[in-house]
C-alpha cells in the first residue's frame, strides 16, 4: 500500500482532523540519511507530522518544521508542501538507545528535553508566519500537540509512532492530528479525550494493516466521520544541478575562480537527500560572470 493520508471532519465539523500512513516515505529518508533505530523514529515522526500539516496549506505554499533538542541528536529539520511532498534531515544520523521502560525506542533521550520547536510557514506573503515554543517532552508528538495550542491557538493532539525491523528498515510508520473546532460542544470534548487515552499506539495500528481513514474510524467510529480528502503522501526532495549552480554563482567570481585553480572542480551534497553534484573545472568556467 502506497503512502497517503486523509482529510476528515468528526462530530459534524465539531473535530477536523487528519490521519496518515508513512511506511514508505520514512523508509526512503532512512536510507537516503542513513540512520540508526532510534534517530529513525525521530526523524519519522518529524515527517509524518510535517506532511499533515502540509496538507493543511494550499497552492504552493510550504512548512518547515524544526527540532532543536539538548540531545545527541542534534537537529531534525522537516520540509513539507500542500501536494503531500515532504523531505528531512537529522543531525547525527547515528544515535541509538536501549528501548524505555515502556518497551519502546528512547526517542526522548535521542532528542532530549530541553531546546525549541519552530515552524516556518511560506504561504506566498513577503513576510512568513514564524511560531516557536520549548521543547515539553522530547517524544516529538506532545511536543506538537503544545506547539498548536501554544502558538497557534487550537486545542490539538498529534501522535506519531514508527516500527523499526531488526535490520533497521522501517516495518510501520503513521500518525494523527485531531483539532477542536471553536464550535465544539463540552460533551464532544470529552468524548475525544477519553477516546484519545484509551486509543492503542498508532503505530500498531498502521503494523496492523489500518488505513488512514480506518484510523479515524477506529478514534471516532465510523459513522462519526466524514472523509473530505485524500492524497498521496512520499519523500521528495527539490534539490538539483540547477540549483547548486544557482547556488554558486551566488557566491561570487573570486570564490569560483578559487575553486578551478585549487581543485579544478567543486562537489556539493545536499542535507536532505544525500545527493552528490559535481562541476568540472570547465562546468565553473562556464557559471563565471
Amino acid at each position: 500500500m502506497l503512502d497517503y493520508l486523509v482529510k476528515a471532519t468528526a462530530y459534524d465539523g465539531q473535530i477536523r482532523a487528519y490521519a496518515a500512513i508513512t511506511t514508505h516515505t520514512v523508509e526512503e529518508a532512512r536510507k537516503r540519511q542513513d540512520t540508526w533505530a532510534t534517530t529513525t523514529a525521530a526523524l519519522g515522526r518529524t515527517l509524518t507530522i510535517s506532511a499533515m500539516m502540509g496538507a493543511m496549506l494550499k497552492g504552493k505554499d510550504t512548512i518547515t518544521t524544526k527540532i532543536e533538542g539538548n540531545g545527541p541528536i542534534g537537529v531534525i529539520v522537516a520540509d513539507a508542501n500542500a501536494r503531500g511532498d515532504v523531505r528531512g534531515y537529522v543531525g547525527n544520523p547515528h544515535v541509538d538507545f536501549e528501548s524505555n521502560e515502556a518497551g519502546k525506542l528512547n526517542v526522548r533521550e535521542a532528542v532530549g528535553t530541553e531546546g525549541f520547536v519552530s515552524v516556518v510557514k511560506d504561504l506566498g506573503m513577503r513576510d512568513h508566519f514564524t511560531g516557536q515554543v520549548p521543547i515539553v517532552s522530547g517524544e516529538i508528538s506532545e511536543d506538537f500537540t503544545y506547539y498548536f495550542a501554544t502558538s497557534e491557538q487550537i486545542p490539538s493532539s498529534v501522535g506519531a509512532g514508527v516500527l523499526v525491523n531488526p535490520d533497521l528498515s522501517v516495518l510501520a510508520a503513521g500518525g494523527f492530528i485531531i483539532q477542536v473546532m471553536p464550535e465544539a460542544t463540552d460533551e464532544v470534548i470529552s468524548t475525544l479525550e477519553k477516546r484519545i487515552k484509551e486509543f492503542p499506539a498508532i503505530s500498531q495500528l498502521v503494523q496492523g494493516g489500518y488505513r488512514p481513514e480506518q484510523i479515524l474510524y477506529e478514534l471516532f467510529g465510523r459513522d462519526q466521520v466524514n472523509i473530505l480528502e485524500e492524497m498521496p503522501v512520499q519523500f521528495r526532495c527539490k534539490c538539483s544541478k540547477e540549483r547548486v549552480e544557482r547556488a554558486i554563482i551566488g557566491l561570487g567570481n573570486e570564490e569560483i575562480q578559487k575553486m578551478i585553480e585549487e581543485d579544478d572542480g567543486a562537489e556539493a551534497n545536499c542535507h536532505f537527500c544525500n545527493e552528490m553534484y559535481y562541476f568540472s573545472g570547465k562546468e565553473l568556467k562556464a557559471l563565471l560572470q
